[in-house]
């Protein structure tokens, strides 16, 4: 049995400010990482929990497009939508995101990504929310178990991409 490790996630959540901050290093170029990040076949995989399991609705990854899709845990369903603001291959993704659930809820996502040396790259996600209290709700939703499983399996994957 082969044990991998894990670069550590960084979760970064400003004292009285609506942002949540994501930094994230991986065994991988960054393209491969933005694919994983704009494939749906690929991104359904390894997004989220562990204990869930995702299909997209649709999902038009091109800047302007939109997306959705619905996770399910046992017999409970979470779906999520947003629209894809700005796509530039393996550097940057610039996106809405909602939990239907909460559909005053959105956040805007840009996502920076830069190749490392030895074919390694770094992540930094910034989502910022319309408020504080919403960020809050969003950080106690459980979205950090997800971010963290979520990149270790991504990590999992990317030798096979």
């Amino acid at each position: 049995m082969s044990t991998m490790t894990h670069p550590e996630t960084t979760i970064n959540v400003p004292e009285g400010l609506p942002i949540v901050e994501i930094v994230r290093e991986f065994d991988a170029p960054a393209a491969k990482v933005y694919r994983a990040h704009v494939d749906p076949e690929v991104a359904m995989v390894w997004m989220g929990p562990d204990d869930i399991t995702s299909e997209v609705d649709y999902w038009d990854a091109r800047t302007g497009g939109s997306w959705r899709y619905v996770s399910r845990r046992g017999e409970d369903e979470f779906a999520f939508y947003g629209s894809f603001h700005e796509l530039v291959p393996g550097e940057r993704i610039v996106q809405t995101f909602t939990f239907e659930g909460f559909p005053d809820g959105v956040s805007l996502e840009v996502m920076r990504l830069e190749d490392l040396p030895g074919g390694r790259c770094r992540l930094v996600a910034t989502s910022v929310c319309e408020t504080v209290e919403g960020r809050d709700g969003f950080v106690a939703s459980g979205m950090e178990t997800g971010v963290v499983q979520g990149y270790n399996r991504l990590d999992e994957m990317l030798p096979t991409l």
